[in-house]
């Protein structure tokens, strides 16, 4: 997946084949990063977005997006991870099509406490975090 050039569906982000994760800062997206270049995943499988990156993005494609992305879930998701990256949570994309790679990735997240984390199929995005996500950081502000 290339930052520049996210994948969409109807002007929205959906990274398919990817799993979203949303960490409380920049440290706990470093120290994932270093856990999943130990479980095998290349550098190339990880991308990183600080909190503006996140904002800019998701404020240009909610402008753009078709009225027909209102329809799905993928529009209230990136409006959510607007509202993290608000309060200063920081995203690490990795790239894992495949159920055991993702299951990996989903123990990981869980394990760090993770804030919020999603897997992109073709037709549903499954919450990978089952703790309820702290309220400050569940409230659009």
């Amino acid at each position: 997946m290339e930052k520049t050039d996210p994948p969409t569906s109807l002007g929205v982000f959906k990274p398919v084949g990817h799993i979203v994760i949303a960490f409380r800062d920049e440290a706990q997206v470093q120290a994932a990063v270093i856990a999943l270049l130990a479980q095998g995943f290349a550098s190339a499988a990880l991308v990183r977005y600080t909190p503006a990156e996140m904002t800019d993005q998701v404020n240009a494609q909610v402008a753009a997006a078709s009225p027909l992305a209102e329809f799905g879930q993928e529009i209230n998701l990136i409006k959510s991870h607007r509202a993290l990256a608000l309060r200063g949570c920081s995203f690490l994309v990795v790239h894992a099509p495949e159920d055991e790679q993702a299951e990996g990735v989903a123990e990981l997240a869980r394990a760090m406490k993770a804030v919020a984390a999603q897997r992109y199929g073709s037709f549903l995005i499954e919450e990978l975090i089952e703790t309820p996500v702290e309220p400050a950081l569940a409230t659009p502000p």
